[in-house]
């Protein structure tokens, strides 16, 4: 089943987009992009002729789905920039890792700190000395919120955006998440692997404006094909208004 992008929110300098696992933020022609959506869908809604003006001020992995920030204005492309390079913007994600985490356990309520690099001639990361070339610290906080079936969901405050980084976070500790062969995920709750899809998910987002200043927030909820009592348990405590308009 093909799932369609979908607009979250939409004004004269922002557009911000729910990404489908297994669609590549960005990809050369011709093949399929959030970014070739995006452009033909300002194209098509407000007729432009050429190419619409679209920032990308940040990614998301391919099989990862959630929130994606684009700015339709240069001035709104470099005030966001600002933000993320500040790291004043807030990203959160929802993970689903192969591990029963204990959600009471102060252990699985803390901040990771790790140095990590991309391997050489790999489309992939890896933890590092801080001392090694091409070192970079990567960030998070992370809170076990739910245990069940063997899987555990997390909720990720991302403070760092390097590459692959949540996915290898979680991994070098014993629990990848589910579904990321690459970091040696086991299992995939029976998805097609041919849909190039992870149980990582970014599911909110908060930033200031880049012309009122005013704050923003904006938020996804989980994708269908995470199981059921992770739907059901998120649905009830992190978009409440979205379960009561239901």
């Amino acid at each position: 089943m093909v799932i369609e992008p979908r607009v979250l929110f939409e004004d004269n300098h922002c557009l911000i987009i729910e990404k489908p696992a297994g669609l590549a933020t960005q990809a050369p022609d011709p093949f399929p992009s959030l970014e070739s959506w995006a452009r033909a869908y300002l194209k098509t809604k407000y007729v432009k002729a050429g190419r619409p003006y679209l920032g990308i001020p940040h990614r998301l992995d391919r099989p990862v789905s959630g929130i994606v920030f684009f700015t339709r204005s240069s001035k709104a492309a470099a005030r966001i920039a600002e933000q993320f390079r500040d790291r004043s913007i807030t990203k959160r994600y929802l993970a689903l890792v192969e591990v029963e985490l204990d959600p009471e356990a102060p252990e699985n309520q803390c901040c990771w700190l790790d140095y990590m690099a991309k391997i050489p001639d790999e489309a992939k990361a890896m933890l590092c000395r801080p001392d090694l070339p091409g070192a970079k610290l990567a960030q998070l906080e992370m809170k076990a919120i739910k245990t069940l079936s063997g899987n555990s969901l997390l909720d990720i405050h991302l403070q760092t955006g390097r590459m692959h980084q949540i996915r290898l976070q979680t991994a070098s500790r014993g629990f990848p998440i589910v579904g990321d062969a690459l970091y040696l995920s086991k299992t995939n709750l029976d998805l097609n692997p041919s849909d190039k899809r992870i149980f990582l998910h970014s599911y909110f987002l908060k930033f200031l404006h880049p012309i009122s200043y005013e704050p923003v927030e904006i938020q996804s909820e989980l994708p269908s094909y995470f199981p059921q009592w992770a739907q059901d348990f998120t649905r009830n405590h992190f978009f409440p208004s979205v379960s009561q308009k239901a």
